[in-house]
Order: C-alpha cells, then structure tokens, then sequence
C-alpha cells in the first residue's frame, strides 16, 4: 500500500464515536497510513471509559490508557477529530462515500480557551452535571472534567442565561474565546469506509418498578456507583448515602437488574457481575467493617476473570446470595432500604436491611434507536449491529456485542483492520 493511494479521497476511514473503541480503531487506521474522520456527539472523547473509576481485574485507572491515546492522537496528523458533532447524511456505496456532518457549536474558540476557569466562577446558571449522571450540578460554561480532551469549555444553550442579556462569561474571558452567537455548521467528506464505534448506555432503571429506583433516594445504579468513587466524582470519591451524606455500615448490589428478563433486556450484558464485585472492592477499601451483600442469579467471571472473582467470594464481609431481588422497599424514618428475594440454595426467604442498594443495570446499544439516513446496517433482535464481512460499514464493540474494555480494544482493532481492507478493494 503507497502513501499516495492512502490519502487519496476513498482511501478515507470515518469513526463514528469518541469513546474506547472508537478512539483504538481511529489511532490503529491512521497509524497503519490512512486518513481518518472521527466523530463524537459530546463535547469530549473518551466515552463511558472516561467516566470510570478503576478498571477490573487490575482495579487502575481508566486515565492512564487514555492519557496515552490522547497522546497518540495528538501527535498524528492523519487523526482529524470533532466533538459535538454528528453526522447527518451519507450518500454513495462502499469505497466512495459522502457524509455531511453537522458541527454543533460550543461557543467557546476551541484555539483560543486555555481552560483558565474564570468563566465558571461569574456563570449564574447551573445544570445538572451529565458526566456524574445528574448527582450533582455545573455551571452552564464548564469543563466536561478534569481530564476532558480536548480540555475546553462548552456552553449548554439550553441553560445558558444569554437570552435575558447575561454576558458574564463573555466579559470574565480574557482571552477573547467565548462567543455567544456561533452557529451550526456544515461540512462535508468523502471516505471509503465507516465504523460505528456507538457504544452503550446504561438500562433505564426507572422501568424496574419494584426495585425502587427514583422512588427512593439510596437506589443508586451502578454506573453512578463508579462515579461515587471517582476522586473527580460528585463526593470527591466518598461512597455515601445521596439522602443523607452518612457513611455506608451496609449496601446490597443487586444483579440483573433488568437483564435477563424479558420484560426488559433479555440478554446477558456480560460485565455486570464483574463490574459490582469491583465496586464491592471500593466500599471494603472505605469501610473495611462494611457488610456487602451482592444478589445474584450466576456469577458470570469468564476466562482470566475467575481468580478475581474467587479473590472477592475469598472476603468474610462479602456475602453472596443466590437469588434474585424481587422488590425493595425504604424504611421511611431511617431511610435504610429492605431487599426481598429468596435464596434459592436453602429455600429461605430473606428480607435484607441496608443503608443503600447498587443496581447492575445492563447495558443498551446506542445502535438500536440510530438513524442516519444512508447507514443501513443489519442488527439483531436486541439492536445489536450484526456482524457484517463487505458493507464498508462495521460495527464494533458495545455497538456489536455487550462487552468489556479489554475485548472493545481487541474489537475495534479488527474494525479498523476491516476498513482497511474495504478501501484497499474498492
């Protein structure tokens, strides 16, 4: 493969979506020799991965791998990258093809912001904070987080005082970089292969009636559990109760929430097990008397997974009990929270008290609401992207499979090895 075909219009790769996957596809195309478009809906790359407080089984942060792709992308210019964008229209067949993507404005000058922060400290408005799921609140200029590249401010409009005259940021600003009238833009781009990097979100645990999600305060999910620990996170990385602030003596994680049931998702989301056994390693390094119970139906820990798990099952603090949650209910004066199930070893029927419950809800394809006119990509009853060997476009990672960062990684090297070789056919 020469340099010159490389560069040529349909030797192009767009990545549609920043986080893990779509980061590793983007940086393995263009370090292989191609020109690559990658494209993220917020304001910052680094996806659900950025917004993780340790990895399993090794329990490190998500911020060292990441830091190390930032730097990659940094210092590759075949990497153009754009946050608050999406794309729009793709017109044209595999090896040729047009998209027109829409750039939303951020209203601060991305070249001219140097993140020095005195916009945050005049804003009036505040928002809730999406990036640790609504816990707590940011300004209406902010920085996604601490670690956020492109480490710049953004705007949300739709909480922005600008309309009733408000211009406190524009005259805090120094540097001349934010502007309060930018508008959409348009551009357009020709590539030769796309890869659907979409990712996941996390179940809507307000459908589980009976587990008492956004009745009661102190059923929290697990993705909002990882944000609790988080040094960045809405407590400073103090696990306690969102009613009270109180220090944790119980908690209960209770697994498949919503999965498994055909109600809801009848899949396994295949890291949920192993995402609260991690999380139950956070409360005992904070409350080493904690108790810890964990309700399951089958604790799935695959391959080189199982040794961690057999180091959890290990702790004396830590009780697993086999069987499912079926309802939770709140003590109204203590505000503790009582968990129902029946243990399906011994038959017995067990009304657990604790301070706070962790929800494992799984994981949902973004892919299964996705509509770009012009992308017609096969998926599978749960809106999964199907696997596909010559459509020039490919799904991969939590947008093809339920999966863990380790196989996202792996995945997305193989979408971006089948990009290539979708453009070096055409």
């Amino acid at each position: 493969m020469s340099e010159e075909r490389a560069v040529t219009a349909n030797g192009n790769i767009l990545v549609i979506g920043g986080g893990i996957s779509g980061l590793t596809a983007a940086i393995e195309a263009a370090e292989a020799g191609y020109n690559v478009y990658l494209v993220e809906k917020n304001p910052y790359l680094g996806g659900r991965v950025a917004q993780l407080y340790r990895y399993f089984p090794k329990l490190c942060p998500p911020y060292c791998g990441l830091e190390i792709f930032f730097k990659r992308i940094r210092s590759n210019p075949k990497i153009k990258f754009f946050t608050l964008a999406e794309v729009e229209n793709v017109s044209g067949q595999p090896g040729a093809y047009n998209v027109t993507i829409k750039l939303n404005p951020r209203y601060v000058d991305l070249e001219k912001c140097t993140a020095c922060g005195e916009c945050v400290k005049v804003c009036p408005a505040e928002k809730p904070n999406e990036f640790n799921y609504g816990m707590d609140k940011t300004k209406a200029i902010y920085l996604p987080h601490e670690m956020a590249f492109p480490m710049k401010y953004v705007i949300d409009p739709d909480y922005c005082q600008k309309a009733d005259g408000c211009k406190a940021c524009v005259e805090a600003c120094k540097y001349d970089a934010i502007n309060q009238d930018m508008e959409p833009k348009t551009m357009n781009i020709q590539v030769g292969a796309i890869i659907l990097a979409t990712g996941w979100q996390p179940y809507d645990a307000t459908k589980l009636d009976n587990l008492g999600f956004g009745k009661y305060e102190n059923v929290i999910t697990n993705v909002m559990m990882e944000r609790l620990a988080a040094i960045n996170g809405p407590t400073k990385g103090k696990i306690v109760r969102p009613s009270d602030g109180k220090e944790i003596e119980s908690i209960a994680f209770v697994q498949c929430a919503g999965s498994r049931d055909e109600n809801h998702l009848p899949y396994c989301s295949a890291v949920c097990c192993l995402a609260s056994l991690k999380q139950a390693t956070y409360v005992r390094e904070q409350y080493p008397e904690a108790k810890i119970y964990i309700f399951y139906i089958d604790i799935r820990a695959l391959g080189r997974f199982e040794d961690f798990y057999r180091k959890v099952q290990s702790d004396e603090n830590i009780i697993l009990i086999k069987g499912k949650a079926v309802k939770i209910t709140e003590d109204p004066e203590t505000k503790d929270l009582i968990v129902e199930a029946e243990n399906t070893l011994t038959g017995e029927k067990i009304k657990q008290k604790v301070n706070m419950v962790v929800l494992a809800t799984g994981m949902e394809p973004v892919a299964k609401n996705l509509k770009i006119p012009g992308i017609d990509v096969a998926k599978d009853d749960f809106g999964f992207i199907a696997p596909s060997q010559n459509s020039g476009v490919y799904g991969v990672g939590c947008a093809r499979k339920p999966a863990d960062v380790a196989s996202s990684v792996e995945d997305a090297t193989g979408a971006a090895l089948k990009a290539i070789q979708c453009v070096v056919r055409r």
